[in-house]
């Protein structure tokens, strides 16, 4: 507990040179700007205090998210390494050390149950490849990668093939964390077919058509938590979130959005068909329709910022409470394109040791 020397308030000049120092270091811009909402950012806060290694939101319950916690830890530097132990039948952490070229040009990397893939620092890479999981596929962990360059040329539609980032079919528990994707042959995440128990959190998504899908089915089963994230240089799907039981999205930052013209399939977040999603404390700069619901679907919205924003911004129903599922730190919302971009993606200090 922390106890003070006196009762006396704070002078109103020493309260607003520390809020402006607080901004400062952020680099968050004005004190109007940032608001009193600043406050409620710690000072001391480190930047370890962002990079826990347990899983938060959807996929810490129900028994939680542990990946290949407890199986043998390897580290790997080629595309037999790599498959050969996401593959296995047992547990396994696999740091990736630099970057793995994948072969042929847009293959998966099959990825089964009980599996940390971890990159080393902020050296770990897939190349030209994607991270696949098959139905059935539960407890993985994908974190700290950066998975890029399956492009097809002249495919920005990504129609002749079917190259993600990371894909996964009927899964369930998995966290997919502090990972760059950027310039892949068609989506750069997709979360498909009724899987369950999903967080993607501190993720950059970049220089991409579509960037992150969710559902490819009529069931309405799948609970996500979104936080965190950066979306930079896309176009659509970010995300779009089909047949969600409950969508959480909280402070995610969305910037430079592809400005081509297309009317309707440039936009931020969607909700659609029955998905019951929640947005909190984001920030969208420069965004064609922020974010949008279907008649079918809810979306309640609270404490975001836009600016430079046109098109939809549509609040309907009352979706659910993310804190009846569990608890969170939500950052204000004017702190989030420091946050997000400071903290998002590969960082140095992730999967550096042992584990």
């Amino acid at each position: 507990m922390t106890h003070f020397h006196s009762k006396r308030l704070p002078r109103r000049g020493v309260v607003l040179a520390a809020v402006a120092g607080l901004v400062a270091a952020l680099g968050l811009g004005t004190i109007g700007e940032a608001k009193a909402e600043t406050a409620a950012l710690s000072p001391q806060e480190s930047a370890a205090s962002r990079w826990t290694d347990q899983p938060h939101g959807f996929a810490s319950l129900a028994g939680g998210t542990s990946g290949g916690a407890g199986g043998e830890v390897v580290t790997v530097s080629d595309q037999a390494s790599l498959a050969k132990y996401a593959a296995a039948e047992e547990p396994y952490v696999i740091r990736v050390a630099g970057a793995v070229a994948v072969e042929p040009f847009g293959s998966d990397v099959v990825v089964a149950s009980n599996k940390t893939i971890i990159g080393v620092g902020d050296t770990g890479e897939i190349v030209h490849g994607e991270l696949h999981l098959n139905p059935g596929t539960h407890n993985v962990i994908i974190r700290n990668l950066t998975i890029r360059d399956s492009y097809v040329e002249g495919d920005w539609d990504g129609k002749t093939q079917d190259f993600d980032a990371i894909q996964m079919d009927t899964v369930d528990h998995v966290w997919i964390d502090h990972n760059r994707l950027t310039h892949m042959g068609d989506g750069l995440l997709d979360i498909r077919k009724d899987s369950q128990y999903i967080t993607v959190s501190y993720n950059q998504f970049a220089n991409h058509n579509k960037a992150f899908g969710i559902g490819w089915t009529t069931n309405v089963q799948t609970q996500i938590t979104i936080d965190h994230n950066w979306f930079t240089g896309t176009k659509q799907r970010n995300p779009s979130a089909d047949n969600c039981a409950y969508a959480h999205l909280y402070n995610n930052y969305m910037s430079a959005q592809v400005a081509d013209g297309d009317p309707v399939w440039t936009y931020g977040n969607w909700s659609r068909g029955h998905t019951k999603m929640v947005i909190e404390n984001s920030y969208y700069d420069g965004v064609q329709h922020p974010y949008q619901a279907d008649t079918t679907a809810e979306l309640v919205q609270r404490g975001s910022i836009l600016k430079n924003t046109t098109g939809r911004q549509d609040e309907w129903g009352t979706a659910f409470d993310p804190r009846d599922f569990y608890a969170y730190r939500l950052d204000p919302a004017a702190a989030v394109p420091a946050l997000v971009t400071r903290f998002s993606g590969p960082q140095k200090q992730i999967g550096t040791g042992p584990a």
